[in-house]
């Protein structure tokens, strides 16, 4: 079977990684080969990671991290002349650490659910600098929310319909930002397009007005900004240029029915490099296409300049983070596949059977060995469908080499499973040479904690 040779734009290490935009990276910043030719990151060699902490393990690049919060801020203050916020859309990867970690930048955070607004909190998150997302808010995650001064993305008439209870109930008036859904497609996948018309996301665009009129009626409601979205792992920019101008139509509307309207959310959506033939924008190409297109339709329509308000996630935290399995068996078709499998699989990610999402990998300690084969990465779970890595190109490789995946900082461990009843795996930090845990390994029994079986099964003494 014919083999790719290794190139410079498949090498697992990056001489020329663009240190400004983190996205357009195959791997971490701080990746690099040591001495005898194995993978580190931060300075940490992944082969003693994975002995000290096991596999499969989430590893996450600080110096990458930062350096993607750092790129959002300067090219928003760069190329918008208003003032403007980004806020880390947490969904991606949610964790007291990143929470932390991305306040310590001044960056905001969007959270969807009472679990990722309270990690947000205890993370040190200031929480006029959060907003919470969601379809089908539920009287707790609102209540929440409303108790702590978050902003709250009105979604559809059942937010406005629960909360018309619950903020006089608890004296409180809510800062407001209102979604809906601007009709701009996107080429992406079917099912993170959140911007045209067929979205359960959102109100309508004809339902903007009544909307607008009902909102200025409630006593309890301040509405701030207005929030768009398009969807997500997005290369163009035009889409995102077509949406200011729909959204400074919304703005316009709002602040004649007397909205004190100053946000602009206009979502996220960049994308990241999974594999070398990926080409996305960089972060300052997109910050600056948005600033400028949102410039340009509020001065036409004679508009103030609102504060800008953007959402990145998978561009913030993807290609900080691999992931470290262990491999074991083998299975060899004789004249059509083989097959490797490793101690993960679609529990730690499932996005290659969600969503047909590839990924680059190597051998953590022979990361630059001329491939000798192709083979197809399996995981654990029964499932036939359960293949993280296609036709990957590889040296030869035995049970127990450790592989690497890198770009999985995003929508791995935040859609984590225990399908089989496979525990989640550890996290670590790595900066400097050192290694921290932020997220501990789940054991066996620890999954048995939530069963409740009932006396009448309880076998006699």
């Amino acid at each position: 079977m014919t083999v790719s040779p290794v190139t410079a734009a498949t090498r697992p290490f990056e001489l020329n990684a663009d240190s400004l935009s983190p996205n357009r990276n195959l791997t971490p910043l701080t990746s690099a080969l040591d001495d005898r030719e194995q993978l580190q990151v931060g300075g940490c060699d992944l082969g003693e990671l994975a002995r000290r902490y096991g596999t499969p393990l989430y590893v996450l690049d600080e110096v990458t991290l930062r350096a993607s919060c750092r790129a959002y801020r300067e090219a928003l203050a760069a190329h918008y002349p208003g003032p403007s916020l980004a806020l880390y859309a947490s969904k991606a990867n949610s964790s007291l650490m990143l929470s932390a970690l991305v306040a310590s930048e001044g960056l905001g955070l969007d959270a969807v659910s009472a679990g990722e607004l309270l990690t947000a909190l205890q993370g040190g998150m200031p929480p006029e600098r959060i907003v919470l997302h969601g379809n089908n808010k539920s009287d707790e995650e609102l209540s929440l929310a409303v108790a702590h001064g978050v902003t709250v993305v009105v979604d559809n008439d059942h937010d406005l319909e629960r909360l018309t209870e619950l903020a006089p109930a608890a004296g409180r008036v809510v800062p407001l930002m209102l979604r809906f859904t601007p009709g701009i497609e996107c080429h992406t996948h079917e099912y993170i397009r959140t911007g045209h018309l067929d979205s359960k996301f959102g109100f309508d665009p004809d339902q903007l007005d009544p909307v607008l009129r009902r909102l200025a009626s409630c006593p309890w409601a301040r509405l701030t900004g207005l929030h768009a979205h398009i969807g997500s792992q997005i290369f163009e920019l035009q889409p995102h240029r077509d949406l200011a101008g729909v959204m400074a139509d919304a703005l316009a509307l709002a602040r004649s029915l007397g909205h004190p309207v100053t946000d602009l959310n206009v979502g996220g959506g960049l994308g990241i490099r999974y594999v070398s033939s990926d080409d996305p924008p960089t972060i300052q190409e997109w910050v600056k296409g948005v600033a400028e297109s949102v410039v340009r339709a509020c001065r036409e329509r004679d508009l103030e300049l609102p504060r800008l308000l953007c959402e990145p996630g998978r561009s913030l935290v993807a290609t900080a983070g691999l992931t470290v399995y262990t491999i074991g068996s083998r299975k060899q078709i004789p004249g059509l596949r083989t097959y490797l499998s490793v101690d993960g699989g679609m529990s730690d990610n499932p996005r290659p059977i969600t969503y047909q999402s590839s990924y680059t990998a190597v051998l953590a300690e022979r990361p630059t060995a001329t491939p000798t084969e192709t083979v197809t990465v399996a995981g654990k779970h029964c499932e036939s469908g359960d293949v993280l890595l296609k036709d990957l190109a590889l040296p030869a490789s035995s049970s127990g080499d450790l592989l690497v995946v890198f770009a999985t900082g995003a929508y791995n461990a935040s859609m984590a499973s225990n399908y089989n009843r496979i525990p989640r795996p550890a996290a670590v930090l790595v900066h400097g040479g050192q290694a921290e845990l932020v997220q501990r390994r789940e054991r066996p029994d620890e999954l048995l904690l939530h069963d409740v079986l009932p006396e009448r099964f309880r076998p006699i003494a």
